[in-house]
């Protein structure tokens, strides 16, 4: 079983092999895609005149800043425009997928942050209030399962439900990270617009679960992530993390086959 994460933003510039690509490994395994679409969310606040806010935290991780009326647009967009299109484009490729957010059957729970910890202008430490983002607690994961035994795609947008039922923002990578962990994915794949992880330029193909860990600090803000939640994962047992390009033929085969890109695993 496999977990493939692909940015909201990837999706219109995916490899014209890529949707093929999916239905081949589909035949043979579970598929599950978890999509992201920050870029789309940015554009749509600024269309409806709401200006986007960013936060660092402490550890250098950076993030949008959920208050209420974002919380609204975010899954708007996310469960919306983007999740449909995605499903769409299988459809139309002969794949039976559906649509869903983590608000679906309780697919995504988790805890409304209470205090963020934020780096403020002056550098310093700060705590504000936590707004509408969620710490993932929980996977249904037996629904997901369920769609997969029908042979059915699930394809799962990152709004988690709160206990309160709040809708909360998660971030994309880690509730793939997530998805893959709980359901016992034995691979996840974050498919990005680079080669993979690069150093000095160079792509590095293959790190071990403690070099990663150990790199991750170093890495640049939109990467990091990836590495994060592709340690996460390994964590809750799965075997392989990779990143790949989205823009090459075959991303995913080849990928699997450490043909390209970036592949994490246990030692």
């Amino acid at each position: 079983m496999i977990t493939i994460k692909i940015g909201g933003s990837v999706v219109d510039d995916l490899h014209p092999s890529a949707i093929a690509d999916v239905k081949k490994i589909a035949e043979n395994e579970g598929v599950i895609l978890v999509h992201g679409g920050g870029k789309e969310v940015t554009k749509v606040c600024k269309q409806l005149g709401k200006e986007p806010r960013f936060v660092t935290s402490p550890s250098g991780i950076r993030s949008r800043y959920t208050d209420k009326e974002t919380a609204d647009i975010f899954t708007m967009v996310m469960a919306g425009r983007i999740n449909k299109t995605i499903v769409r484009m299988l459809q139309k490729n002969g794949i039976n997928a559906v649509g869903l957010s983590g608000v679906d059957a309780r697919i995504i729970e988790a805890d409304r942050k209470k205090k963020l910890f934020i780096i403020n202008d002056k550098g310093r430490r700060q705590a504000i209030d936590g707004g509408y983002t969620g710490k993932i607690r929980e996977v249904n994961s037996a629904f997901i399962k369920s769609m997969l035994d029908q042979g059915i795609i699930p394809v799962i947008s990152p709004i988690a439900i709160s206990e309160e039922s709040e809708f909360l923002n998660v971030d994309g990578d880690r509730a793939a990270a997530y998805v893959a962990g709980r359901v016992g994915s034995d691979k996840v794949l974050f498919i990005t617009n680079v080669d993979g992880l690069l150093v000095d330029d160079q792509v590095v193909s293959k790190l071990t679960l403690a070099k990663a860990k150990e790199m991750r600090p170093k890495i640049g803000p939109g990467m990091e992530k990836k590495v994060l939640a592709s340690t996460e994962a390994l964590d809750m047992g799965v075997r392989q993390a990779f990143i790949a390009n989205g823009q090459k033929e075959n991303p995913i085969s080849s990928a699997i086959a450490h043909g390209r890109g970036t592949v994490i695993e246990h030692e």
